[in-house]
């Protein structure tokens, strides 16, 4: 039988949801303890119950983020597989699709921090790092040929570098069509040329 979770422990899960969005959307430095604090609804000398820095919490924060993240894009790719899509064509199609584009909160969180990641402390660097090993694992294990071991992390910087230019752009045209030519671009290189096209939205 499962042991009931506990008050301290709620508490502690609800900071490290609230600061896993709060720094995909706001960046490392755009948020601080008081506004993850409040946004969880808790008080600010709660915080150091739960964790014995800051940089403790953005490290589980990370963490989080990227469990979620990961979350999202097995849901997304399983329902592009479903429809036919290879593996790498579904992971594409998901990454670098128009959704993902709004939604840095939720979404991967190297693409929301891979520019301020190495300015950061070497206890949240370290943590960071792990992150894009992940995504560069994700990657490879979607890839069939003998070369998933090289080919891997160019595909994950440039489905990171695409979102990355894609945001800049904000939600516009412009953006999207980067999206997609960078996704055609991908796929012709790399997909099976008998796959079936897929539904990137």
């Amino acid at each position: 039988m499962d042991k009931p979770i506990g008050r301290k422990q709620l508490s502690h899960e609800r900071i490290v949801e609230t600061a896993a969005r709060a720094i995909r959307r706001a960046g490392f430095d755009g948020v601080g303890v008081a506004d993850i604090m409040k946004e969880a609804g808790l008080t600010h000398g709660g915080f150091y119950a739960h964790f014995a820095s800051r940089d403790a919490l953005v490290c589980e924060a990370l963490e989080r983020a990227g469990q979620e993240s990961a979350a999202r894009v097995a849901k997304g790719t399983a329902q592009r597989q479903a429809r036919g899509a290879s593996a790498l064509r579904a992971l594409v199609e998901h990454y670098l699709s128009e959704s993902h584009l709004t939604a840095a909160e939720n979404g991967c969180p190297v693409a929301a921090l891979a520019s301020e990641m190495p300015r950061q402390s070497p206890e949240v660097g370290a943590a960071a790092a792990q992150r894009v090993r992940g995504l560069v694992a994700l990657v490879q294990r979607t890839l069939v040929a003998e070369t998933a071991a090289a080919d891997a992390p160019v595909i994950a910087s440039q489905l990171v570098g695409a979102l990355l230019l894609a945001r800049a752009l904000g939600n516009t045209s412009e953006a999207k069509a980067l999206l997609a030519a960078t996704r055609d671009a991908l796929l012709r290189q790399h997909d099976s040329p008998n796959a079936p096209p897929g539904h990137p939205q």
